[in-house]
């Protein structure tokens, strides 16, 4: 693996940690409860963690795990547009956001419980911002900037 190759993925590794431990200052630290779309939408840095640590631990299969690595973060990007579109009023929220919330079989002591408590979060609420953008709306930004790098990464893998 050639120098920029490895610079290229050591910095993937280190913004990926960097952005969950965000993410986890700012749930536990902060007390911004995460909305379901918000949890998956960490996936991809997850894997990130996981996939380059791979790469260099095994020194094999650097094309096939860059392009998980890749399909995951384009996953990403498509999860944080819809999340984006859901904030934004352009679509409405879909089961995903109600997971973990499902209302069958309750009675109307524990529906009532459930919503004085407001466990879950909507996706359509924006508790946190940063320069007056969601945390959703950055991560499209990021999520299709780490796309792009992993095509250029891909795409010149194996060249001098």
């Amino acid at each position: 693996m050639i120098n920029s190759n490895k610079f290229i993925l050591n910095s993937i590794l280190v913004f990926s940690f960097l952005s969950l431990a965000i993410a986890y200052f700012i749930q536990y630290k902060l007390g911004h409860k995460p909305c379901n779309l918000c949890l998956i939408e960490r996936i991809p840095y997850i894997s990130a963690l996981i996939l380059i640590s791979l790469i260099f631990i095994l020194n094999k299969f650097q094309k096939v795990f860059a392009g998980i690595l890749l399909v995951l973060f384009i996953f990403g990007a498509v999860v944080s547009v819809y999340h984006v579109g859901i904030e934004q009023g352009f679509f409405s929220e879909s089961l995903v956001c109600d997971l973990g919330t499902s209302s069958e079989n309750l009675s109307s002591k524990e529906l009532l419980k459930q919503l004085k408590s407001k466990t879950a979060v909507s996706c359509k609420d924006v508790t946190f911002r940063f320069l007056g953008l969601s945390l959703a709306t950055i991560n499209t930004v990021i999520s299709i900037l780490l796309s792009g790098i992993m095509i250029k990464f891909i795409k010149n893998y194996g060249k001098n």
